[in-house]
Formats: structure tokens, C-alpha cells, sequence
């Protein structure tokens, strides 16, 4: 009787072990860790970057003209704080970008599942979508001033026929690395069809999805500059690519700097405000990234 309890005693305490190895560890991070580890390191990049760059200036390594001081993008930027204008040349580039992005995941996101899981599509039109998406987007600028003209229509035509090749590419990444058990267990319990797709597939090819959402919002971000550069137009407004050219034609290279500095800074805001997050959220959810 004593050895029949001692066992099931033991047993408890195995299942208990197991059960906390695989318990995810949730804890509060304290402000001072997040800190040091999230917040220090980029801040002392930009500082190092911007040093370095007074450095080179100092040192003369070339022309005033080929490279401004940092002080003298600063004031571009408050120039155009002041007058008012700053904001609005990043939302004009920025609205135009995200509701390009969301139109191209809204073609891209059916396009891709049926590229995945119809073979005859895929041999049809899966090569067209790998080259598609190899094209620089730059070389649609051109014929979409042509077929649209010079509005807006041109850019989220540019923007659509960068991005969409990049979510269905990587949704179709996704839907091919399901492992094959998910989809015979989604068959067993009938969610087979919509609703396998809905309930098995989509969720276990999220990661490779993501990952889709990712580079076509990079491609949007890079379709629409290169269509604003190329593209100008009193209609158009003036956007980050528009200010980029304009600092080009007038010989401003503070202000053309400022003009890259603005790209990039939307281009690392928006990976951090958006898809940073779902990210991690992904992983938390798949027990791959410890809750704080």
C-alpha cells in the first residue's frame, strides 16, 4: 500500500515537473531593463552615426557641398517645422503607402491561397509572381504615367504591382511549410474547404505570412518613392520622394539628406509600431517568446 502511494506520489511530481517546463514564464520587466536593453542601443547608434558624420565634415574628407554638417539638416527640418510643411509631406507620402499596403494584402491574401492550394494556378501563374516580384519596382513608373496619368491612381498602381507579388509569395511560403499533420487533423474533425483554410491553414502559416507582410510593405515603401521621384505633379502634392527630387533639381544637399533621413525614420517607425508587435505577439503565442 505504502510503495502504491510513493509511486503515485511520484508521478504527481513528474506530471508537476513537465507541467512547469512547460509553463511560460510571465514576469514584469522593469523600467530600468527595458532601458538599458531596448532603448539605450539605437539611441547611442544615432549619437555614434551623428558623430562620426561631424567627424568626416571636420576632417574635410570632401566638399561642404557633397556632404553638409548635421547642423545644417537640423535646420532644413526646423525650416520646414516652422513653415509648417513637415508634417504634411510625411503624411502625404505615409497615407499613400499604407492604404497602397492594405490594398495590396487585400489582392495579395487570396491570390496567395490560391496559388497554394490550386496546382494549376501555381504552374500557371506561381513563376509570374517570383519574377514579378524580382522586377524593380522603378520600371512601372513609366508605363502607369502613361496608362493613368499623373495623379494619384499612378501610385497605388506602382505600389499594388510591387507589393502584391510579396504577400502572396510569402503567404504561399507559408501554406508550403504547414506541416501535413495539421491539415489530416483538420480533415478528421471536417474542417475541410473555407474552413480549413480559415481555422487550419491560415493560422499555422502565419509566421510565413507575416514574413510576406513584412516585404511588401517594404516594396510599397520603395514603389512609392520611386514613383514620387519619377512622378511630379502640382496634383500629386508635395511627398518625401517629391522632397527628395526637389533637393536634387536645387542643389540642396541638406536638403536632400534630410529627405533620406525622413524616409528611413517612416521605414523604422512603421516596422516598429506595426509589424515589431505582431511578431512578437505570434511568438508568444506559439510559446517561442517569454511574456513580460
Amino acid at each position: 500500500m505504502a510503495s502504491t502511494e510513493t509511486k503515485a506520489d511520484d508521478l504527481a511530481g513528474l506530471e508537476a515537473g513537465l507541467d512547469a517546463l512547460d509553463a511560460v514564464q510571465v514576469r514584469r520587466t522593469p523600467a530600468r531593463e527595458i532601458l538599458l536593453q531596448k532603448v539605450l542601443p539605437p539611441v547611442v547608434a544615432v549619437v555614434l552615426v551623428v558623430l562620426v558624420w561631424q567627424l568626416l565634415v571636420w576632417a574635410k574628407v570632401t566638399d561642404d557641398y557633397k556632404l553638409p554638417p548635421p547642423g545644417a539638416v537640423w535646420d532644413s527640418l526646423t525650416d520646414m517645422w516652422v513653415q509648417g510643411t513637415l508634417l504634411e509631406v510625411i503624411w502625404t507620402s505615409v497615407s499613400r503607402g499604407l492604404f497602397g499596403f492594405v490594398m495590396a494584402v487585400a489582392i495579395g491574401t487570396p491570390l496567395g491561397l490560391l496559388v497554394a492550394r490550386v496546382k494549376v494556378v501555381r504552374a500557371a501563374i506561381g513563376p509570374i509572381l517570383s519574377g514579378l516580384q524580382s522586377l524593380p519596382s522603378v520600371a512601372w513608373v513609366a508605363p502607369a504615367i502613361i496608362w493613368l496619368g499623373l495623379d494619384d491612381k499612378t501610385m497605388y498602381a506602382v505600389i499594388l504591382l510591387g507589393a502584391v507579388p510579396s504577400v502572396a509569395n510569402g503567404l504561399v511560403s507559408g501554406v508550403d511549410q504547414v506541416p501535413p499533420l495539421f491539415l489530416r487533423a483538420g480533415r478528421t474533425i471536417g474542417a475541410t474547404g473555407l474552413r480549413g483554410t480559415i481555422h487550419i491553414v491560415l493560422p499555422a502559416a502565419l509566421p510565413g505570412y507575416l514574413a510576406g507582410l513584412k516585404q511588401g510593405w517594404a516594396f510599397s515603401w520603395r514603389s512609392l518613392m520611386a514613383a514620387e521621384i519619377i512622378a511630379s505633379s502640382p496634383d500629386l502634392g508635395l511627398g518625401l520622394g517629391q522632397l527628395l527630387e526637389n533637393g536634387r533639381n536645387n542643389f540642396d544637399m541638406p536638403g536632400i539628406f534630410l529627405a533620406i533621413l525622413l524616409i528611413l525614420f517612416v521605414g523604422i517607425a512603421i516596422d516598429l509600431l506595426i509589424f515589431s508587435p505582431l511578431e512578437r505577439r505570434v511568438l508568444r503565442s506559439r510559446g517561442l517568446l517569454v511574456k513580460s
